[in-house]
């Protein structure tokens, strides 16, 4: 899919289709904008269901301030024109309510976007904006004094988000990467406190991914590559949708054989990747015009070192990123099927996919499929791609129900002898 190429309200209908079904906003709640080419100004319109809206619904306002559409305009007008008025390099605009982020604009803070090197990177620092009441020129005024200091990301105090940039993407990306550092925090802050990534760490992960490869052309593509390229779409939707995986965060890998293996490509929106965004990785080599995972070197290591792995998924669930990011230990033995998928799940420190890759694969076993990375990463391994996946769902499930349980009361683990009785009735290694 071609984005970028799309009319400005069809992009419009799609993200902000893509907001209310992910529940980031209300029906009546959020707007979005775009500046065009001529000066025209595309939003959506004032009190109309976002949950049903068509590109027939956008309104068109001309540079003098025409309407053209059989609606009216948001009430929040005011602050995307003086928002594109300021800065020139802005073209679009996301405004939205998203319930972690309207819960730190309620106690007026912004989430630390430095948790998670994913986050800093795409949303830069996150401004905040006082109070004034919604469609209000005050309420412009509040919004672009921040604007203008650089912030693309801005947290409105007792009200929501706004993100911009130069294509509405982009502003979705902020948008969406930022209420998931809101969703992260929340959840840790449920166990303990989140470590904040220091200067040189964040050096270290912008290292990621600079090893280069050689391009080859594919003479052919079996049937059982064609199947797997399908099937590994198909779970990277699915991740998407359950909120395992972000529009630009998540990797899947399968192996094809000894030397080869199919991975998520970088940068391309997981919502809908297709089959031939997939990316075949032979040797050393990638195929031709396309870019893998920035883990990529990661995967190949693992799959050289472990015959037995078929599939490896890389994801930043948002449960099992309070354990990563506080760096608090994760017990699998909650319930009978949480230790059986997992058994122990190993903790190593931030950065060690990039600087020791190896030691990443060596903490890999039959006793430990699952890694936590601290402040990075879930990474889970399996004999095939559902198995790889049931064990990232099971695993981010198995955070999610602790984290819950330390609301209502303490927690009683499955004790040896129960892991003892596991382990004899189905033959697990020990």
């Amino acid at each position: 899919m071609n984005f970028n190429l799309m009319h400005p309200a069809e992009q419009i209908v799609l993200l902000i289709n893509r907001v209310y079904q992910k529940g980031l906003t209300t029906t009546s709640g959020g707007n979005l904008s775009i500046l065009d080419s001529e000066g025209n100004i595309w939003i959506t319109p004032s009190g109309i269901d976002k949950g049903s809206l068509t590109p027939a619904d956008i309104c068109k306002v001309l540079p003098d301030g025409t309407v053209i559409g059989k609606h009216k305009p948001s009430v929040e007008l005011p602050f995307h024109k003086l928002v594109y008025e300021t800065r020139s390099d802005v073209s679009a605009v996301l405004h939205a309510h998203p319930p972690a982020l309207v819960s730190y604009s309620l106690i007026r803070q912004v989430p630390n976007a430095n948790i998670i090197p994913t986050v800093s990177l795409f949303c830069g620092p996150v401004g905040i904006a006082k109070y004034e009441v919604p469609g209000s020129d005050l309420l412009a005024k509040r919004i672009v004094s921040e604007i203008k200091k650089g912030f693309n990301v801005v947290v409105m105090e007792n009200h929501g988000v706004i993100t911009c940039a130069d294509n509405l993407f982009e502003a979705f990306k902020r948008f969406e990467t930022l209420n998931f550092a809101a969703d992260v925090g929340i959840a840790a802050s449920t166990i303990g406190v989140p470590e904040t990534l220091s200067e040189e760490q964040m050096d270290v992960y912008k290292r990621k991914g600079k090893k280069s490869l050689g391009e080859f052309i594919p003479e052919s593509f079996s049937s059982d590559e064609r199947k797997l390229r399908k099937e590994m779409c198909t779970l990277i939707h699915r991740a998407y949708d359950q909120g395992l995986f972000t529009s630009t965060q998540g990797t899947f890998s399968v192996r094809l054989n000894k030397d080869s293996f199919l991975i998520t490509p970088n940068g391309v929106d997981r919502k809908y990747i297709e089959p031939e965004d997939i990316v075949r990785i032979d040797f050393n080599w990638r195929e031709a015009g396309k870019i893998p995972s920035r883990s990529v070197e990661m995967h190949k290591i693992i799959y050289d070192q472990h015959p037995e792995v078929n599939a490896i998924t890389v994801a930043q669930p948002k449960h099992l990123m309070a354990f990563a990011v506080t760096h608090t230990p994760i017990d699998s033995r909650t319930i009978p099927e949480s230790y059986i998928s997992m058994r122990d799940i190993v903790r190593v420190p931030f950065g060690t996919n990039i600087t020791s890759p190896e030691t990443i694969s060596r903490s890999i076993s039959a006793k430990s499929p699952v890694i936590l990375l601290e402040n990075d990463s879930v990474i889970s391994t399996g004999s095939s791609l559902i198995n790889a996946f049931d064990r990232l769902e099971v695993a981010e499930f198995t955070a999610n129900t602790i984290i819950h349980a330390k609301m209502i009361g303490d927690i009683v683990m499955i004790g040896d002898k129960e892991v003892n009785d596991i382990n004899v009735a189905f033959n697990l290694e020990v």
